[in-house]
């Protein structure tokens, strides 16, 4: 019986054959052929799928954002080929290491598939066994405890526990040093939860490297600016996870993992295609890999600059737009961190204006077109607005439908 693994060995024995069919010509030639002849299809229109304008900012629940032409023709190219995955992951690998100024990288399924096949590679180093233990970790020998700022201990840390390990939270430098112990296997930093933390990257990589310990990090919405891809790299943190399909605008099942070579190495073996192992499931696929690449090259080589100014221009739309209506003040504001991108907060009087933040968030919804924004804090009613999720000439229309909205409420 010729098993999978059987498979797997007889091909990587003979090389040629992909470069063969790769270069066949009319087997090439048919299948572009049958490609040009499938009729395009609005699938979404016939599942009766909801469209709409994303003035919200790339989260999960709302599909992330939408890949550029390159990433989609990137991926269509490499849909119409066989190649062995793992080589995929390598070649892929050391061009996106190149590009982020890491030693090594490869592509996840997702920041939090990141985070679980990273911690992985530092529990199990290269040791085969110990990959297949995981996640039962008493009496294997490996290290179970990861440190954790008390700001930073939130919800993302069960991609931590999901290899086995228990958090030890911790608030200050010392209470950090006095945690270390002969258990300690990590040292795990948020980034978005930085300013909640009382020690600071620098603080924290040098504690670590003190006592020759891996250090993590998470920054999954963290670029812009795109410095942010190799600053941590070069902070020193031994590990470094982020969201592929965010502002990169990669597939949004995608993320990288990259880092230190060893680590790296290590964490692959938790990853698919192999079996017998924690990350099985987090697959990821020749497109996905491929077009990750191609987002990470884009953003890397893209003109920043102009990029922000085309937002500028479009907080200026909505603003000068909303100004004109009575009782309402419009604050472009950043992010500290996360999603650091312009956005717009509008705020209204709700004694001329009379509308709750939920039905003009209900309201935009259900209009036509629908467009999403997100309700505001704060006493008053009010909404944010991102813009860089936008198409061009989305920022007029979404200026005139929220002007259109709370004009209509006007006492």
């Amino acid at each position: 019986m010729l098993t999978r693994r059987k498979l797997i060995k007889r091909l990587s024995a003979v090389p040629v054959l992909g470069g063969l069919i790769g270069g066949a010509l009319p087997l090439e030639s048919a299948f572009a052929s049958e490609v040009a002849k499938v009729p395009a299809r609005d699938v979404l229109k016939e599942l009766g799928l909801r469209t709409f304008i994303n003035a919200a900012g790339n989260y999960t629940a709302m599909t992330a954002s939408i890949m550029p032409d390159e990433v989609l023709a990137a991926i269509q190219t490499s849909s119409q080929e066989y190649v062995m995955l793992e080589e995929v992951q390598d070649k892929v690998g050391e061009k996106i290491a190149a590009l982020v100024h890491a030693e090594a990288a490869m592509v996840t399924a997702g920041c939090w598939s990141a985070l679980v096949l990273g911690t992985a590679g530092v529990l199990t180093g290269m040791d085969q066994k110990k990959v297949s233990q995981l996640p039962r970790l008493e009496g294997t020998g490996m290290k179970s405890e990861v440190i954790v700022q008390k700001g930073h201990n939130t919800g993302y840390v069960h991609a931590l526990t999901n290899t086995g390990v228990s958090i030890v939270e911790i608030e200050t430098l010392e209470e950090a040093e006095k945690a270390i112990n002969e258990k300690t296997a990590m040292m795990w930093f948020l980034n978005t939860a930085s300013l909640l933390g009382k020690i600071q990257h620098a603080e924290w990589v040098a504690l670590a490297k003190k006592h020759s310990i891996p250090t993590m990090i998470d920054i999954a919405a963290d670029v812009p600016p795109v410095e942010n891809l190799w600053k941590f790299n070069e902070l020193g943190f031994d590990l470094v996870c982020i969201s592929g399909g965010k502002a990169m605008r990669g597939p949004q099942s995608a993320g990288i993992l990259m880092g230190k070579k060893e680590l790296i190495a290590a964490a692959r073996l938790s990853a698919p295609p192999r079996g017998g192992n924690i990350g099985r499931g987090m697959k990821v696929n020749k497109e996905e890999m491929i077009g990750m690449y191609v987002a990470v090259e884009r953003f890397v080589n893209m003109d920043h600059v102009k990029e922000r100014k085309m937002w500028d221009e479009r907080v200026a739309e909505i603003e000068g737009k909303l100004k004109t209506v009575a009782g309402v003040t419009t604050e472009m504001y950043l992010p500290p961190i996360a999603n650091h991108v312009p956005t717009v907060k509008i705020t209204w009087d709700n004694t001329k204006i009379k509308l709750t933040r939920k039905d003009l968030v209900e309201n935009l919804r259900k209009g036509n077109p629908s467009i999403e924004v997100v309700p505001g804090g704060g006493d008053l009613p009010s909404i944010d607005v991102t813009v860089f999720m936008l198409k061009p000439g989305q920022d007029k229309i979404v200026a005139a439908r929220i002007k259109e909205e709370l004009t209509k409420a006007l006492v």
